[in-house]
């Protein structure tokens, strides 16, 4: 019994080494697994928001705009052109050309600063002639005609002709009122005027020199 015993003996052992070198053989296969680390990220990158502290006593930090873009500014190596208002270039020349003309001649406000009245005249002309004209320099007068608290010229310009209007009067006294509306550029409001009735007669004549808003008033009676 002995030598069978010690043959299964051996035969247990060579099966017990044969086993534990092929374990030894085997090996378990690991997949790869990608690392998110890899990865690179290329989304931009935006500037951090500072956060507000409520432990500051009336003062907050600043948060900053997420918002790059800066306003587009047009390059030019010209600076630009302030162009003013043609008006006032024009006004202004205008006045630097009356001061030159008030200096050569001499001229300044010498027109009468109250009205003026030029009398009553009486006639037996049922319609009448109202004519006037600058007797100096053309300078851009202008004046408004009234007849009876009417107007009859809102703004007319003064030449050196005579101008005017035909009107009927009435039984009495007809008021006439001529208003300076300015004084030109060669002061003051300067005219000459003339009243002529149905028979070609000159009912009245005068000359006026008036500062602006100053009247020359003269009645035509009707008998």
């Amino acid at each position: 019994m002995k030598p069978y015993i010690l043959f299964l003996f051996f035969m247990f052992l060579t099966l017990s080494v044969q086993a534990q070198i092929d374990n030894k053989k085997k090996s378990i296969s690991i997949p790869a697994v990608e690392s998110k680390k890899d990865t690179a990220d290329i989304s931009p990158l935006t500037p951090t928001k500072f956060i507000k502290s409520d432990n500051t006593i009336g003062m907050n930090r600043p948060s900053v705009t997420l918002s790059l873009d800066l306003p587009k500014k047009e390059f030019s190596m010209f600076p630009k052109e302030k162009f003013g208002n043609p008006g006032e270039l024009y006004t202004n020349q205008l006045k630097k050309q009356q001061n030159t003309i008030i200096q050569e001649q001499g001229l300044g406000t010498k027109g009468s600063k109250i009205d003026l009245f030029f009398g009553n005249h009486r006639t037996k002309s049922k319609n009448i002639q109202v004519m006037y004209r600058d007797y100096g320099l053309e300078d851009g007068d202008y004046v408004r005609v009234s007849v009876n608290d009417e107007i009859i010229e809102y703004r007319v310009g003064l030449s050196n002709a005579f101008k005017g209007f035909k009107i009927e009067l009435k039984m009495g006294v007809n008021k006439i009122e001529f208003l300076a509306l300015n004084e030109g550029y060669a002061l003051p409001n300067t005219a000459h005027f003339r009243i002529v009735g149905e028979q070609k007669e000159l009912i009245a004549t005068d000359l006026w020199a008036l500062s602006t808003n100053v009247k020359g008033v003269i009645n035509i009676i009707r008998e």
